[in-house]
């Protein structure tokens, strides 16, 4: 994640809030012939933001309207993007359909809210999406039977930066939001994804998985197991949030890995691994060390250490085993946060070239 900037950031809305507004304009210029501009929608939570069309096209029985995503000052991959909303009329009594457009994905694998062969867009955008055709379609007395495409023109590259190809959704982006409202340098989009892989996992019938602090240590249990690519779950530093989801959502077998200076974090207690949430107590790693026997000496050069990684390359210089002895600290942590969840739990950690530098459990 990038660095939080300083002082007051900007909100911004989500994709699905966007594309309720893109809806909403351009059904309503299919309805009268002239598009709102800007277009004002309600959210979930009651507030009613304003946004302005960066396009629009009306034919012969349909209409289109584009909104340029602001996500205020979260380093969001979709800031900036054209959510494009395009409707026309369907089959009498049918509802509302919805479909993906370019640069929108296709749910491939169950285990997300939309089941296999949807358009990726979630439950809470298409309930916004029907409440605002519902409502058009009755102040002009028309039938609220309409085919809503959604499409973000360059959603196919921008996916690649996201965890859609891992959970299945092919082809481009997923419209999201459950408040409508992006909140800067919020954790819960990562979390929520977190989840959504667990759901994926257990709905695919999978039994082993893998949360790592990042692509080195995800690298290593990957080449270690084999696991296929929805058994890998891209953790960073929301321990927590893996664990904790896990305890109501069980699967088997968890191997946990990351770097020697992450998973130390966790040996001594904490589930949220940022360096500015949480950090690395040398005092502590100098006191493992002395249970380990080490030199007097050396357990006072690792208290004044600059960094984890020059401790445990102290450590294995003096032949002890530092990195198995936080795996296993670390996977009591664990643990404890699984409490009584059925999950065998094993701990990796892995030095900066990969290899593995310690184990505990599995």
């Amino acid at each position: 994640m990038a660095r939080k900037p300083d002082g007051i950031l900007r909100r911004g809305w989500t994709t699905g809030a966007c594309a309720t507004a893109a809806t909403k304009a351009a059904f309503t210029a299919l309805l009268t012939g002239h598009f709102p501009d800007p277009v004002t929608i309600r959210l979930p939570k009651g507030e009613t933001p304003a946004f302005a069309l960066a396009e629009e096209a009306l034919g012969d029985g349909w209409a289109s309207a584009g909104i340029v995503k602001d996500a205020g000052d979260d380093p969001d991959v979709t800031h900036g993007a054209l959510i494009r909303a395009t409707v026309l009329p369907a089959a009498a009594g049918s509802g509302v359909a919805f479909a993906a457009g370019e640069g929108v994905g296709t749910v491939s694998k169950p285990g997300l809210p939309i089941p296999p062969g949807e358009p990726a867009i979630n439950p809470v955008p298409r309930r916004m999406m029907q409440e605002v055709v519902a409502e058009l379609a009755a102040a002009h007395g028309a039938a609220a039977d309409l085919r809503i495409e959604i499409a973000v023109p360059g959603g196919a590259a921008l996916a690649e930066k996201t965890w859609n190809p891992r959970l299945g959704i092919l082809g481009g982006l997923s419209i999201l939001g459950t408040t409508g409202v992006v909140q800067p340098y919020s954790c819960s989009a990562w979390i929520h994804s977190i989840h959504r892989g667990i759901d994926v996992a257990r709905a695919n019938g999978l039994t082993h998985v893998a949360g790592s602090t990042g692509a080195t240590s995800e690298r290593t249990v990957q080449q270690l197991y084999g696991l296929p690519e929805i058994a890998l779950l891209d953790m960073g530093d929301f321990a927590g949030g893996l664990l904790k989801y896990l305890r109501g959502h069980p699967l088997p077998r968890l191997t946990l890995a990351g770097g020697f200076a992450k998973t130390t974090k966790l040996a001594q207690g904490f589930l949220d691994l940022h360096s500015g949430r949480s950090q690395v107590d040398f005092a502590w790693l100098a006191a493992r060390l002395g249970e380990l026997g080490a030199d007097p000496a050396l357990a006072a050069r690792a208290e004044v250490a600059n960094t984890a990684n020059e401790v445990l390359g102290m450590a294995q210089a003096a032949g002890l085993p530092l990195a198995d002895l936080v795996a296993a600290r670390a996977r009591a942590t664990a643990c404890a946060a699984l409490g009584d969840a059925p999950v065998e739990v094993e701990v990796l950690v892995t030095d900066r070239a990969g290899s593995i530098a310690g184990r505990a459990g599995g």
